[in-house]
Formats: C-alpha cells, sequence, structure tokens
C-alpha cells in the first residue's frame, strides 16, 4: 500500500489533476480533456494560439470525473470525453448544447519500461506464462470505475482470461496518463495504456509496446461537445478542433478520424 500511495502523490503532483486551481488562473476557457488527448490537444492548442491570437486552458483528467464534476457546476466550456456514452448522457440532461461531435477512435496497447522482464506482445501470452509462473508483482491500468481506456482495458484482461488472476498485482490509475506513469515507473512489469500516450515523444522512449486487438473490447468512441456555458473563444476552439490541421496531429497520435458522425 505504501508503494501505491507514494506512486499516487507523486503522479498526482505531476499532473495538476484538479480543476479548481486552474479555473482561478486567467478568464481563458477551460476544456476538459480525457487524459489519452494530454499530448496531443497540448500541440492542438498551441497552434491554435499561434494562428488565431486566441487561448484556451486545457484541464486533464479522467471522463467519468470531469463527468461528475460538470454535473456539479465546473465551468468547464468544452469536453473532449474518452467514451461517447458520458457525453450522450450529459446531453440527456440538458448540460451540453448539443449531442455534439464523434473526433476520434483510440487503441490501446501493453507498454513494458525498459528491463522489464515481461515482453510487451498485444495478445499478452507473455503475461499469461508469467502470472501462472508467479513472476507478476505489479500491473498498471487506468482505474475502470470511471476512466474509460480501464474499462477498455479490463475488458481486454476479461476476453484473455487474465482478469481474476491479475487482481492482486493490479495498480490503478486515476486516469490513463496516470497509468501508465505507473507502468513505466521501474516498480510494474508493465500495464495497458492508452496508444496516443505510447506514440507521443514524452513517453515512447521510456519503454516497449504493442497494440491490443481492437475485438477484444468495445471501441474508443471519443466525442466532444460544447457545454451550455460555451462563449466565442471556446466555439472557435471546438471549429478548429475540426479542421486539417488538428485533425493531422490526431492522427500522429495514432487516433483513427471518424468522417461526418
Amino acid at each position: 500500500m505504501f508503494l501505491i500511495r507514494r506512486l499516487v502523490l507523486a503522479a498526482t503532483a505531476a499532473l495538476g489533476l484538479a480543476w479548481g486551481p486552474a479555473l482561478a488562473q486567467d478568464d481563458a476557457p477551460v476544456v476538459a480533456a480525457a487524459s489519452d488527448l494530454q499530448f496531443a490537444i497540448e500541440e492542438i492548442a498551441a497552434a491554435f494560439e499561434v494562428e488565431t491570437g486566441m487561448r484556451v486552458r486545457l484541464s486533464m483528467g479522467s471522463t467519468g470525473n470531469f463527468a461528475r464534476q460538470i454535473r456539479e457546476g465546473a465551468p468547464f466550456q468544452i469536453f473532449m470525453a474518452a467514451d461517447e456514452q458520458f457525453i450522450a448522457e450529459l446531453h440527456a440532461e440538458g448540460l451540453t448544447r448539443d449531442a455534439g461531435d464523434l473526433y476520434a477512435i483510440g487503441r490501446i496497447v501493453v507498454m513494458v519500461p525498459h528491463g522489464s522482464t515481461l515482453t510487451p506482445d498485444g495478445e499478452m501470452d507473455n503475461l499469461a506464462e508469467m502470472l501462472a509462473a508467479g513472476q507478476i508483482t505489479r500491473f498498471a491500468i487506468a482505474n475502470p470505475d470511471h476512466a474509460p481506456y480501464g474499462m477498455r482495458a479490463r475488458e481486454a484482461l476479461i476476453t484473455r482470461g487474465l482478469w481474476d488472476d491479475l487482481q492482486p498485482f493490479m495498480v490503478l490509475g486515476e486516469n490513463v496518463s496516470q497509468a501508465a506513469q505507473f507502468a513505466l515507473s521501474g516498480n510494474a512489469e508493465g500495464g495497458i495504456i492508452a496508444y496516443s500516450l505510447a506514440l507521443s515523444p514524452q513517453v515512447a522512449p521510456q519503454g516497449k509496446y504493442d497494440l491490443i486487438p481492437e475485438d477484444w473490447h468495445e471501441p474508443l468512441r471519443q466525442r466532444m461537445a460544447l457545454l451550455s456555458n460555451a462563449g466565442p473563444v471556446a466555439e472557435a476552439f471546438y471549429a478548429y478542433l475540426m479542421e486539417p490541421i488538428a485533425r493531422e496531429i490526431m492522427e500522429r497520435y495514432g487516433f483513427a478520424l471518424p468522417e461526418g458522425e
């Protein structure tokens, strides 16, 4: 428990997940973005500022936690969810301007740090062998209770028949970005994280990865919506997210780009 608590504290400090302090800094609209978008959305926001002179602030976290905060009155102006079901529920409750737009489809990977004894094979054959041999000590995923990438990781592990056996060794990140930190910390054999994070220049040098078969879990259909209080800068950024420059960045981070949904 000490190890897990220490990891959580360090990762939380690094990520700055709470929305309250961020909202107090200035009047730029805040975008609540799923953690798998961390590096892609930072690039898009920087390009938007250079091109338009307008600025948004980013708050990264788990989709489920953001949905709860929006219901509690958090004044985000755009919500970029990792699972479209959360947007559908908020829309049904009258908290979004409309049903929003599908902006990406994500993937999950098995990723291990350099020097790990675990082989990063997407079908998790080596994970099964090491579990059977008692050679797994820690394996990280995002919390499947509220993080879509954790939900899909759980589905994939259930499909592979490893979910129950892996429970004693599971380390849960508050979101998929934190799960990546746990998986690559050197205190775990590896974990299941977002493909977009594995491809990022910040994470890629830390280990090796392999894609998990898409049909092992429900699709990660990622939808965004303007919230009811969105102003003109948020509207401009929302439109920019559909422009070729933003879509090229998303594609570079491994997202499939839906059309017309």
